[in-house]
């Protein structure tokens, strides 16, 4: 299902999750596209939890389309009977220039697009889930964000650097660390974040390591979760314990056990 996605062995034979690169003209602002479908109709609900990645996502859904911050605590959707869901992964910054505004400002909150694009966003939700298959739908979506999106900001490509090389990088542990190598200050990395990526360089940089945790956790038992914590850059054990208990709600050695 992709990084940050938990729990995924247990996810019901009803779910299935795709992916669709962008057109190359959307490229540099979109990351992928991603449609979640199922079908659970005489089935339990499912409860799908979620450790965000640093990116802005435009998501059209029954029963209105949403653009979601970045979501920095646990994100949870309930699935009930049937139902399918075209999501679009922009770039971490790529949303500041369509935004107009920080993008921190939009942290923790899903926005109807009728609220922040008006009369563009008339239809285009029920028009993406009514396409039909994937490639029509991605179709949709792309002529809704070709009319809406602004010219490429270099500033927001810099940041898509940025944060791809902390999550390339679990070994980058702090923000003075992340300063320094880019040659600003911490103040400055920290207003660049607020603007751009929506969530502090701190939570980037720890939620990176939570990647990497849950990612081995998922792979099953036999982790030597002293010697990740090393590698990720914790004081010991205990401190990655305690950080990955606080974001998934069990620690990294019973999440294993029960995945």
């Amino acid at each position: 299902m992709g990084r940050g996605v938990l729990h995924q062995a247990a996810a019901p034979g009803g779910l299935t999750v795709e992916r669709r690169a962008p057109s190359e003209d959307l490229g540099r602002q979109v990351e992928f596209y991603w449609i979640v479908s199922w079908r659970l109709d005489g089935e339990p609900p499912h409860e799908q939890q979620v450790l965000a990645h640093p990116n802005v996502h435009l998501v059209f859904e029954a029963p209105a389309g949403r653009l979601y911050g970045v979501q920095r605590g646990l994100f949870v959707r309930r699935l009930t009977g049937s139902g399918q869901v075209l999501g679009v992964k922009f770039r971490p910054g790529a949303a500041r220039p369509l935004l107009g505004f920080p993008v921190a400002d939009l942290a923790d909150r899903a926005v109807p697009l009728a609220e922040l694009f008006g009369p563009a966003a008339a239809g285009v939700t029920s028009r993406v889930l009514a396409a039909g298959d994937v490639p029509a739908m991605a179709e949709q979506a792309e002529r809704f964000l070709r009319d809406l999106l602004p010219e490429p900001d270099p500033v927001a490509e810099q940041v898509a650097a940025i944060v791809g090389r902390i999550t390339d990088s679990p070994a980058l542990f702090r923000v003075d660390q992340l300063a320094a190598e880019l040659g600003l200050s911490v103040r400055s990395v920290q207003r660049l974040f607020a603007e751009y990526v929506g969530a502090a360089p701190k939570w980037v940089l720890r939620r990176a390591r939570l990647h990497e945790a849950a990612t081995r956790a998922e792979q099953g038992t036999g982790v030597d979760w002293a010697a990740l914590a090393a590698e990720l850059g914790y004081a010991d054990q205990a401190h990655l314990t305690r950080d990955f208990t606080a974001a998934v709600g069990v620690s990294p050695a019973a999440y294993a056990k029960g995945r």
